[in-house]
């Protein structure tokens, strides 16, 4: 009986480590990660050693490399044979990887990532309103107005705004009938809920952007294809304001100085 409560007591702490373990590998990835973003370790450096990493993050040397694993797989990182681990540039970085995004956090603002999404969206999106003007089926009009009215009704609840203006382009895109269009959405969902909410925590009021959407569903109804181009492009100037808006907000002290006397 005593060695089989102690079987069971060993196998309970191993339970426990294989709960725990994935949670501590997470909270390691992120804090190298964010030690990456913050140029803790820059860009063309290498990493400390394994064994050095293990005493600064105070964990064993299979969480650093499944973390480092991860991050590679990512492009943040890259391991070289009997040389070590490199910091990768940024241009290599999964970007538009929902945990890479994560990392970066606030530090969005300083790698422009912002505007390239709002120049992407101008790409796309007023290209996709006019493929939903000539294609979009009547549930698919319905789910986009039912996202506008879901803008329309958390006008002062930011995350509430946000999340109904990302169903709302999400469902534009897939409207569209672009196969291509379609697999973006997976792709840039949560960029562009990053952008979304940047531009939409900056803006003075919300309801100009409620009544393009708005217009941008009625054109979508009567099948007005010029009328949906243009209702995105207006949408995307008011989100080009705000950008620049919240840019300007978090921009670091200092910054911009030396090209504004």
């Amino acid at each position: 009986m005593a060695m089989a409560a102690e079987g069971q007591g060993h196998q309970g702490i191993a339970a426990e480590r294989l709960q725990r373990r994935p949670r501590v590998q997470k909270n390691i990835t992120r804090a190298i990660a964010s030690d990456i973003c913050a140029e803790v370790f820059p860009v063309a450096t290498f990493l400390p050693r394994e064994n050095d990493l293990c005493e600064r993050y105070g964990v064993s040397r299979t969480v650093i490399r499944e973390s480092l694993k991860i991050l590679e797989s990512k492009g943040m990182v890259r391991g070289r044979s009997r040389v070590g681990t490199v910091v990768c540039s940024k241009e290599e970085w999964n970007i538009l990887d929902s945990q890479v995004l994560e990392w970066i956090g606030e530090r969005i603002f300083e790698f422009d990532l912002l505007n390239c999404i709002l120049e992407a969206r101008r790409a796309i999106e007023p290209a996709a309103a006019e493929f939903a003007a000539e294609r979009a089926t009547v549930q698919e009009i319905a789910d986009l107005e039912r996202a506008w009215q879901g803008m329309r009704d958390g006008e002062r609840d930011l995350a509430g705004f946000t999340d109904a203006d990302v169903a709302f382009h999400t469902c534009l895109l897939k409207a569209s009938h672009n196969q291509v269009f379609l697999q973006l959405v997976g792709i840039i969902q949560t960029a562009l809920k990053f952008s979304l909410h940047a531009s939409n925590e900056a803006a003075e009021r919300r309801d100009e952007a409620i009544d393009i959407h708005g217009e941008l569903v009625e054109a979508l109804r009567m099948r007005d294809k010029a009328a949906a181009r243009d209702c995105s492009m207006r949408m995307l100037d008011l989100a080009a304001r705000d950008l620049a808006a919240a840019v300007k907000r978090h921009r670091p002290v200092g910054a911009g100085l030396l090209n504004n006397p």
